[in-house]
C-alpha cells in the first residue's frame, strides 16, 4: 500500500507544479495513442492497444507519466457440459501499465539532475499478479543538439513482484533492493519523422532475486499537426519466471498518436 501512494504522489506532482505557476503558455504536453488488429480465418482475435502520455518541462523541472493497456481476445473453443462445442472469445492477454518520472536540473541549464522514478505493472498472463518498483538517483542530458537529445540515470531503488502462485517456500511476495539504469535517446529524423529509443535495467543484486529488462523502439510519422502514425516495438525480460512462462515477450504494434 505505501508503494502505492508513493507511486501516485510522484505521478503527480508534475500536475501540482503545473498549478501552482500557471503562465499563458503551458509547460505541459499530452497525447492519447490507439490502435486495434482484428485477424479472420483460420483463427479469429482482435487486439486493442491504448495509451496516455503526460510531459511537464518547465525552468528546472522535467516530468513525464505514461499509461500503456493492451487487451488481446481469441476465439476458442469451448466444451459445454452437454457435450457440444462452442466458440467464444476469452481473453489471452492483458496488461497496463503506469510509468511517471521526475527530473530536477541541479543548476540552471545545466546538464545534471537528480530523478525519482516509479512504475506499476499488472500483467494477467504472466508469472506475476502486479510487479512495481521505486527508485532514485543521479542523471545527465549528455549532449542536447536541434535534432537529438540524449539522457541517463542511474539509482538505488525497491521493487517487489507479488507471485499468481506461491513459491517453493511458500511466499508470494518478492522484496528486492534493485539498481536501476536507464537511458533515452530522441532524435528527429527530418520534419515529420521522430526516432525514440528507451533502455531500463533494473537490476537485483540479491541471489535468486527477479531482474527486469526493457528495451523500446518507435518511430512517429507526422500525419497533420495533431495526429501521427508510431510503429513500436518493445521487449521484455525476467530473469525468474515460472517454467511454464517464457522470460522475453516482444510486442510490436502500429497506432494512432492524437496530440493536444
Amino acid at each position: 500500500m505505501n508503494l502505492k501512494l508513493a507511486t501516485a504522489a510522484l505521478c503527480l506532482t508534475p500536475f501540482l507544479i503545473q498549478a501552482e505557476e500557471q503562465k499563458e503558455t503551458s509547460p505541459m504536453k499530452a497525447s492519447a495513442e490507439f490502435g486495434a488488429l482484428f485477424k479472420t480465418g483460420d483463427t479469429k482475435s482482435g487486439d486493442l492497444k491504448a495509451g496516455l502520455d503526460f510531459s511537464f518541462e518547465k525552468n528546472q523541472w522535467r516530468s513525464s507519466l505514461n499509461f500503456d493497456v493492451l487487451v488481446r481476445k481469441t476465439e476458442t473453443e469451448v466444451i459445454q457440459e452437454d457435450g457440444t462445442v462452442t466458440e467464444e472469445f476469452e481473453t489471452s492477454d492483458q496488461k497496463w501499465t503506469i510509468v511517471g518520472q521526475t527530473n530536477y536540473t541541479i543548476e540552471p541549464n545545466g546538464k545534471n539532475y537528480v530523478y525519482g522514478n516509479a512504475s506499476y505493472a499488472d500483467n494477467r498472463f504472466s508469472s506475476f499478479d502486479n510487479q512495481s518498483s521505486i527508485s532514485s538517483g543521479w542523471g545527465r542530458r549528455w549532449f542536447e543538439t536541434e535534432k537529438a537529445t540524449l539522457d541517463a540515470d542511474v539509482g538505488p531503488g525497491y521493487k517487489r513482484d507479488v507471485l499468481k502462485e506461491p513459491d517453493e517456500n511458500g511466499e508470494t511476495t518478492h522484496d528486492a533492493f534493485i539498481i536501476q539504469a536507464q537511458a533515452l535517446y530522441k532524435r528527429k529524423i527530418n520534419e515529420h519523422v521522430e526516432f525514440k529509443q528507451l533502455v531500463v535495467a533494473k537490476y537485483a543484486p540479491k541471489n535468486g532475486a527477479n531482474s527486469t529488462y526493457k528495451a523500446e523502439s518507435s518511430i512517429t510519422t507526422k500525419l497533420i499537426e495533431t495526429l501521427q502514425l508510431k510503429f513500436s516495438f518493445i521487449v521484455d525480460h525476467n530473469t525468474d519466471v515460472d517454467e511454464s512462462k517464457e522470460n522475453t515477450n516482444t510486442q510490436t504494434a502500429m497506432t494512432l498518436v492524437y496530440s493536444f
